[in-house]
């Protein structure tokens, strides 16, 4: 006999903070368990993937000058040398080091990526720190209504400090106008979810048209 499987359910706000509506999400994005190390390794491959290779050096055929012999080889008292590009010299070339050749990128298979992605909206979940709204829509862009309707919805330390994420839906301009440069407020649109940010959002609030995206895209198995 096959065990129920239990339903997941969230209660739905308004933009004024109070409840009209309860939403069943998918236990595929929601409900499933956490695996640390996997979270870590999304995140890692994530972050070295943007690594910029900034530091470059020279070696000593890529200095300037040594084309002369400092001195001649014998007579003088001195040790010998032949140019004074030798990385034995101030200025001279570097050995070993840091070249913009070097690649710290890393792969990660889909299935993986997508699995740590759903582990940290199912901590989120079971945190309570995942609100549903119904509509989160600001017709005139204003910041301050829009940070309004944020402090009206139950989001846990937001007073304090404590960054929220919001995942927006396609075309969702006024949104993003209003809130993108709220220090306490991450932008997340849901075509571009990835572990990183949203390991650095404590609590995630999904209007009800970016949660159907949402389960969409990611409560199916990718294909091989």
């Amino acid at each position: 006999m096959e065990k129920a499987t239990q339903k997941l359910v969230l209660s739905v706000y308004n933009m004024e903070g109070q409840i009209v509506s309860e939403r069943e999400v998918s236990p595929a994005v929601f409900g499933v368990a956490v695996n640390p190390s996997i979270v870590h390794f999304a995140s890692v491959v994530q972050q070295a993937n943007k690594r910029t290779v900034l530091a470059s050096t020279k070696g000593r055929g890529e200095v300037r000058g040594g084309g002369k012999k400092p001195w001649r080889q014998k007579g003088t008292g001195r040790a010998r040398h032949g140019s004074i590009r030798s990385p034995l010299w101030k200025g001279g070339g570097v050995v070993f080091g840091p070249r913009t050749e070097r690649n710290y990128s890393m792969k990660i298979n889909k299935k993986v990526k997508r699995q740590a992605l759903t582990m940290v909206l199912s901590e989120r979940f079971s945190e309570g720190r995942v609100v549903l709204v119904d509509d989160f829509s600001v017709p005139t862009a204003k910041t301050k209504q829009a940070f309004g309707v944020l402090k009206k919805l139950p989001l846990p330390d937001f007073e304090k400090g404590k960054k929220v994420g919001i995942i927006t839906a396609p075309h969702s301009t006024a949104v993003s106008r209003s809130l993108r440069n709220v220090p306490t407020v991450r932008l997340l649109p849901v075509g571009s979810l990835n572990v990183y940010d949203l390991l650095h959002v404590p609590t995630v609030v999904i209007p009800l048209a970016s949660i159907d995206l949402i389960e969409k895209q990611y409560a199916a198995s990718p294909k091989a």
